[in-house]
């Protein structure tokens, strides 16, 4: 979401935002259609050990802590959403706690799930736990520029309370013997988990990996400005109890001439692939590039939930709409989000492309498999005082 949108909402007060939020979901309708670029243009190269040494001393201090037991001591309170959201096909969704939800330094952004992860397996539990994933930034103050960017882990089982974790994500720094880490500055604006490995969206570059069986319990004293190893050897990370260490970084680049805007991204389980789309503007945006945006579409090695060395793009399009801020593809078929239009686009080569009403306010798509009941799109919106995530039928949004 751009700054100047952020501004206006925060100067228009709640009420401004309420009467935003509630929407009516239209039948679909034609629309203008994405077009083929050729995908040859678009290459990532992937380092997935470039922090093996510093991750390797830092395990070494502090030890790991799986999922389940991270969840074990969720401490946040995850509540019902209270805001009429006129979706067709809702089914159900969560809003944080009163903080989180007018917490104008923390804005949610990404969205995946333990279904990504591991699929429909276990009813998409990964280490016994169905979870819903948001990504995060952090301002240095209200609508200043990202200075940090965090996890939150929100339990979606029946089995267990209805809570959430927050988990700080981290550079590792330092030497091996004097392991340390620092802030992972960015927007954060997508994420994706599959297999042990998640990737967040890093605006200009591509993507950072994290690997979720590396998560490292800190010192949660100090100050809320402390991060890393202290002289004395603690480890604090901003009073957060869980840091997650950045473990590879997956870097993007063009013969285009144009380089990638990685806005958000998406996992694609059938295909094995990530799919990414940029925020970009028809005209007059600052600092956003004022263009046509592209979605491309880049594979897993076979078999794997890494990328090769090197990967080419096996899908690229031309967007005919702007301001998109999710994206998600699904066994051939594309959804994606416009927050300038409030509109979610669904799009296949062979049925064309259908527009539906959606939130405002809203960010990324994540598609959630279902063996035993439909299968469903997950999204949320970033606005104070509405931060619900939420889930609808996919079926009433594919034309």
């Amino acid at each position: 979401m751009s700054i100047r949108t952020r501004m206006l909402a925060v100067v228009a007060g709640g009420l401004a935002i309420a009467a935003a939020t509630v929407v009516n979901a239209t039948n679909g309708y034609a629309a203008a259609a994405p077009t083929p670029l050729p995908a040859s243009q678009f290459t990532l190269t992937a380092n997935y050990s470039q922090f093996d040494a510093l991750n390797d001393a830092l395990v070494a201090r502090l030890g790991t802590v799986p999922v389940h037991t991270v969840m074990d001591s969720a401490n946040h309170d995850r509540v019902a959403i209270t805001d009429s959201l006129g979706l067709a096909g809702y089914a159900g969704g969560f809003r944080f706690d009163s903080t989180d939800n007018m917490d104008c330094t923390n804005y949610p952004q990404g969205i995946t799930s333990s279904r990504d992860a591991v699929g429909t397996a276990d009813n998409g539990r990964y280490d016994g736990r169905q979870l819903i994933l948001v990504s995060w930034y952090t301002n240095d103050g209200c609508l200043f520029t990202e200075t940090r960017s965090r996890i939150t882990l929100v339990d979606w089982d029946a089995a267990y309370p209805n809570k959430y974790r927050k988990i700080l994500l981290v550079e590792p720094t330092g030497t091996t013997t004097a392991p340390s880490f620092k802030d992972v500055r960015i927007h954060a604006g997508g994420v994706s988990w599959y297999g042990h490995y998640l990737y967040v969206a890093d605006t200009s570059r591509g993507m950072r990996v994290f690997d979720m069986r590396k998560i490292l319990r800190t010192n949660p004293g100090g100050t809320s400005s402390q991060i890393g190893r202290q002289p004395d050897g603690t480890y604090y990370a901003h009073n957060y109890s869980y840091v997650l260490p950045q473990v590879g970084t997956v870097t993007a680049s063009t013969t285009s001439g144009t380089s990638l805007v990685w806005s958000t991204i998406s996992l694609d389980r059938v295909s094995g692939s990530i799919v990414m789309t940029e925020y970009t503007c028809a005209s007059g945006c600052i600092p956003y590039p004022n263009r046509a945006p592209r979605a491309v579409r880049f594979p897993f090695a076979p078999g794997a939930t890494t990328f090769a060395a090197t990967t080419t793009s096996s899908q690229a399009l031309a967007l005919p709409w702007y301001k998109l801020n999710g994206v998600a593809s699904h066994n051939g078929r594309w959804w994606f989000y416009s927050s300038g239009a409030k509109q979610l686009y669904y799009w296949t080569p062979a049925t064309g492309s259908f527009t539906y009403g959606w939130v405002s306010s809203g960010e990324s798509i994540s598609y959630w498999e279902d063996a035993a009941g439909a299968d469903l799109l997950w999204s949320l919106q970033e606005s104070l005082s509405h931060r619900n995530v939420f889930a609808v039928q996919q079926a009433s949004y594919d034309g």
